[in-house]
């Protein structure tokens, strides 16, 4: 009787060791009361692959699905995701004053950034869109941003559409023995692209055109618009003009040379001196703080139904 305990005693100290026994190999070793310390609620944005969980065998929806990460309802503007139109100095002050959550109680402050959406599709419809209603380039034309926008054309487009501007990169060139390029680059000095508005350039760099791809995630905001100054400085040496910090005989509507802007300033705190003695680079200052967009109004208020600049 005595030998039946002892071996009885024995086999339950036995189980319970190896209750408590650790990891080992392909053994994940066991846990006592796991529900402690795993979780079997529903997390939003955290999944956690837990073999006790029952969720997926007792809900309509899988865990996994509900803790991934999903796209915005159509139409959001993330916070700070705003621009101010530049051009139009009546409706900066008032923009601004939404904004910054000055003409409502229950306002908040939304941060400017170089981040601002972008309501156009890549079709051929909303091209021709984008060419009708996108003018004005938000930012005025500087030494500093010419100087970019050269840097920043001879790098992403020059290859291609030449460093004159005149479709003969060197991916078409003659002296490039292994040229197989399919399609000819845009030759920016004909007048089909002279007499094209920045819209026509906006959109192709946002969603790219033919075998071109976009560049939307190569260039930011403020780059695409230098790049866009570039074209319109070559343009401009092409028929003998001037596109310059004070000057723009080329089109007025493609760019505002930065002495103009200086001159529409508002004075600063201690009159006109405090404009500076560089108005062309402080004025890309402004513009640069004062982020802008065709179509910034909708960008504001949140009315926008097409997804965003990335």
């Amino acid at each position: 009787m005595k030998t039946i305990k002892h071996i009885l005693l024995l086999t339950l100290v036995v189980l319970i060791f190896q209750a408590c026994s650790p990891p080992e190999g392909d053994f994940p070793g066991s846990e006592y009361i796991p529900d402690m310390a795993h979780s079997i609620a529903y997390e939003a944005n955290h999944y956690v692959p837990y073999g006790l969980n029952t969720w997926d065998s007792a809900s309509t929806f899988k865990l996994y699905d509900l803790s991934t990460p999903r796209e915005p309802v159509t139409g959001t503007v993330p916070r700070g995701y705003a621009g101010v139109r530049y051009a139009k100095p009546e409706r900066e002050d008032a923009v601004m004053a939404t904004l910054t959550g000055q003409n409502d109680l229950n306002a908040i402050y939304v941060p400017v950034n170089g981040n601002v959406p972008y309501y156009y599709e890549d079709t051929e419809e909303e091209r021709t869109r984008a060419t009708e209603e996108i003018i004005e380039n938000p930012f005025p034309i500087t030494e500093d941003g010419l100087a970019r926008g050269e840097e920043l054309y001879n790098v992403f487009c020059g290859i291609c559409h030449g460093e004159k501007g005149n479709g003969l990169g060197y991916l078409v060139a003659e002296e490039n023995k292994n040229v197989k390029y399919p399609a000819a680059p845009a030759n920016f000095l004909l007048e089909e692209h002279l007499n094209s508005s920045n819209g026509r350039y906006y959109h192709a760099i946002m969603h790219g055109k033919n075998v071109m791809g976009g560049y939307a995630d190569k260039l930011s905001y403020e780059e695409r618009w230098q790049v866009i100054h570039w074209i319109r400085a070559l343009q401009a040496e092409e028929l003998d003009l001037e596109y310059s910090p004070t000057a723009n005989t080329l089109n007025p509507e493609y760019g505002t040379p930065a002495s103009d802007v200086m001159a529409m300033a508002k004075p600063g705190p201690g009159g006109n001196e405090a404009a500076g003695e560089n108005p062309g680079e402080e004025a890309a200052g402004e513009a640069r703080e004062n982020e802008a967009e065709e179509h910034g109004e909708d960008a504001v208020h949140g009315t926008g139904t097409h997804s965003g600049d990335r």
